[in-house]
């Protein structure tokens, strides 16, 4: 095993020497699954919930900085279903679809716009390392060379249900595996989403948990608009544990709040 991980490391360390792109656009597509339940819900909801959402994202990077971003959507469905009485509209939608993630790869820092409950956040906080394992294993992606890299990740996920009309919203902690695919022809530490800061090249792919969520990307273009690598700005600024101990706040009055019939639910993943 050891031997693999040298061997590996070697062969990223000779694509590297040779490596000269530092600035680009790439499009990512992420497949979210969606999970939903609730007590009560006939089979005729349950067909009709999509299994996945998709959408897509834009990544810029040049100077050693990132934007990360929504790119324009082809289609427009907001995820909305309705139950045959008319009483009950479910509207599913995955976290980050508004977000923008500024990225600073000298000093180690983010900026984060988030928006919540059309409350919008602008975050401070620092890119998070994770303890990654090359594995020695290859593949082309979009013409590039790129090898595999694993690291398990412990994140928080949101677990929603419904019981008799009332919503229960409940914080759960998983250790999921993470793997992502990197170029060394692009040797810019960038990636999807949260990702970025992580390796030493472009991530072209992640996969979360075994397919639970995943970034593809679609294209890379060799020019970045570099002006459009800006922070977000906002009155007030959060820091991460500010913006969680607010968010818990929201989603807790939202839960109190209730509501009637016809009443929207969320869920995100």
């Amino acid at each position: 095993m050891k031997k693999t991980v040298i061997l590996g490391c070697a062969l990223f360390a000779v694509m590297a020497a040779t490596a000269q792109q530092k600035e680009g656009k790439v499009i990512y597509e992420r497949t979210v699954q969606v999970q939903i339940s609730f007590a009560g819900m006939n089979d005729e909801m349950e067909r009709m919930i999509p299994k996945t959402r998709t959408d897509k994202f834009e990544l810029t990077f040049g100077n050693n900085q990132s934007l990360w971003r929504q790119a324009e959507q082809e289609n427009e469905d907001d995820g909305s279903f309705t139950s045959a009485d008319g009483g009950m509209q479910i509207r599913t939608f995955s976290a980050g679809s508004s977000d923008v993630v500024y990225t600073n790869f000298d000093k180690g820092t983010k900026v984060e716009k988030r928006e919540l409950f059309d409350k919008v956040f602008i975050i401070d906080d620092s890119t998070r390392p994770m303890k990654w394992k090359m594995t020695g294993e290859t593949k082309t992606i979009l013409g590039h060379t790129c090898m595999k890299a694993e690291a398990t990740q412990t994140r928080k996920r949101m677990q929603m249900n419904m019981d008799n009309g009332k919503m229960e919203r409940k914080e759960i902690n998983d250790t999921v595996l993470v793997v992502a695919w990197i170029t060394s022809a692009i040797p810019v530490a960038a990636g999807p989403a949260e990702y970025q800061g992580q390796l030493p090249g472009l991530i072209l792919e992640v996969d979360i948990n075994k397919g639970q969520q995943t970034f593809k990307a679609l294209s890379i273009d060799p020019k970045a608009d570099i002006a459009s690598i800006k922070e977000p700005t906002g009155k007030k600024r959060y820091t991460a544990a500010e913006f969680n101990k607010e968010r818990d706040k929201m989603m807790s009055d939202m839960q109190q709040s209730g509501g009637g019939p016809g009443r929207v639910m969320r869920f995100s993943n």
